[in-house]
């Protein structure tokens, strides 16, 4: 049983304009880098990020910090209902100093954030233990598009055998243990449409908020914009900005859900001020038998191959691109139809056991902008030297789970909310496993 469960969350774990570079001729030597998000877990309560986000929950876990603070990264999947703050600093100047961002008010979180290098990397022997790579069967059955019926040529359906041949599993390097492993395949899903990865990873020679000693939830209704100033040992004097409303906390997204599992699911939600552009995707795995699962995938796509990977923050050329392709819901959607049936078969029957609830997940894309000092001047003759950049990328994000109905909920939820705001006014203050099967 344990597993089985192993096995699922290492499925499910898978599962304002970009400068254009002839702008950028000089990279500046300090970069700066703030990502926010504004979750919506539909029928749940604003927590106020407690958990930090999925993706801060799991690098606390990896990296053995403080699990009662959040951790960076926190922006890349929303966790429980909140607004979730990413900073991270790159100074070529002096790497890996602490450095602090000297707040406005508005964000809530006091006078300054510091941002300070990851703690060095430790081996983590016997955290995991030995075992062995069982033979698994895994079904995987792929529909995308709005509208209430299934439409013609779909699903593509694809089985896949993993023979692990009884090979040990390396505790230190699990992936790696997959090397030699015997995969067969019949049938076949859409390619899947790639994604450029520009999100910042934790590594050395950087500094980041929030971290192991002054990680802290984000409030609701705080605000990024305002006038900063980044301080620090080889920082830049000049390095202070203002971050315009355009660029602030968008609202939240209120994804609406209607309909039985076995009908057409509604799904609907009020138009998110600077939103660009949505996409949304439904997952459902099963445990058909010992070692044998069953998934299916959707998207709100009209075309196939629009996975789980768009659900992050995007650059304008590819939201402009894919909304010309119709990868993406236009800004103007405020509705989209999952097609009959087509998770109906996984509700608990006899002989079959649903390991988690369907999930779906949707993203409301953001604007992106792009601060550098001094700015670049119009005469390509005069010269440049650009002291500073910062990189400013907003998203809003909403997740439900498939087949329950909180159109009435989200109804109070939101009408709560408005009230507690007018209140507020008046008072002060196996992932690369999962990608090689679907064809990433």
């Amino acid at each position: 049983m344990q597993r089985r469960h192993a096995l699922y969350l290492a499925f499910a774990a898978t599962l304002v304009a970009l400068p254009a570079s002839s702008q950028q001729n000089k990279n500046p030597p300090t970069n700066l880098y703030i990502d926010v998000l504004t979750h919506n877990m539909a029928g749940m309560p604003g927590m106020g990020g407690m958990m930090g986000g999925l993706g801060g929950f799991m690098a606390r876990r990896m990296g053995g910090a403080d699990t009662g603070k959040p951790t960076y990264p926190t922006t890349r999947a929303g966790g429980m209902t909140g607004q979730y703050l990413d900073i991270a600093l790159h100074n070529s100047l002096k790497p890996g100093i602490e450095a602090a961002d000297q707040i406005p008010g508005g964000l809530k979180l006091g006078k300054s954030l510091t941002l300070i290098p990851i703690d060095p990397t430790k081996p983590t022997q016997g955290s995991t233990p030995p075992g062995r790579i069982p033979d698994v069967t895994v079904k995987i059955t792929e529909y995308w598009g709005c509208g209430a019926s299934v439409r013609k040529g779909q699903p593509k359906v694809a089985s896949f055998t993993i023979k692990g041949g009884n090979k040990s599993i390396d505790p230190n390097n699990p992936m790696g243990s997959m090397q030699g492993v015997d995969f067969q395949q019949s049938g076949s899903l859409s390619k899947t449409i790639p994604v450029q990865d520009r999100d910042i990873d934790l590594k050395p020679g950087w500094v980041y908020w929030p971290n192991r000693k002054h990680g802290k939830q984000v409030p609701n209704g705080a605000r990024l914009a305002g006038d900063h100033r980044i301080t620090g040992d080889g920082i830049p004097a000049s390095m202070q900005f203002q971050v315009q409303e355009t660029a602030d906390f968008m609202p939240k997204l209120a994804l609406r859900t209607q309909g039985e599992m076995t009908d057409a699911i509604g799904l609907s939600w009020p138009t998110v001020e600077r939103a660009r552009g949505y996409h949304i995707t439904g997952m459902h795995m099963q445990v058909l038998g010992e070692n044998s699962y069953a998934m299916t995938l959707w998207s709100s796509a009209e075309v196939p191959g629009a996975g789980q990977d768009l659900h992050t923050n995007l650059s304008a050329g590819q939201l402009d691109k894919w909304l010309k392709q119709k990868v993406l819901l236009a800004s103007t959607a405020t509705s989209c139809t999952i097609p009959k049936g087509i998770f109906a078969g996984t509700s608990n029957v006899e002989g079959q056991q649903a390991t988690m609830p369907g999930m779906l997940s949707m993203t409301a894309y953001g604007p992106e902008s792009w601060i550098t000092y001094p700015p670049k001047p119009a005469d390509p003759k005069l010269p440049w030297n650009p002291e500073w950049s910062v990189r400013l990328r907003a998203r809003s994000s909403a997740s439900a789970i498939l087949g329950l109905d909180f159109g009435g909920m989200q109804q109070m939820e939101s009408e709560e909310g408005e009230g507690q705001q007018e209140s507020q006014q008046k008072k002060p203050g196996m992932k690369g496993l999962l990608k090689g099967i679907l064809g990433g």
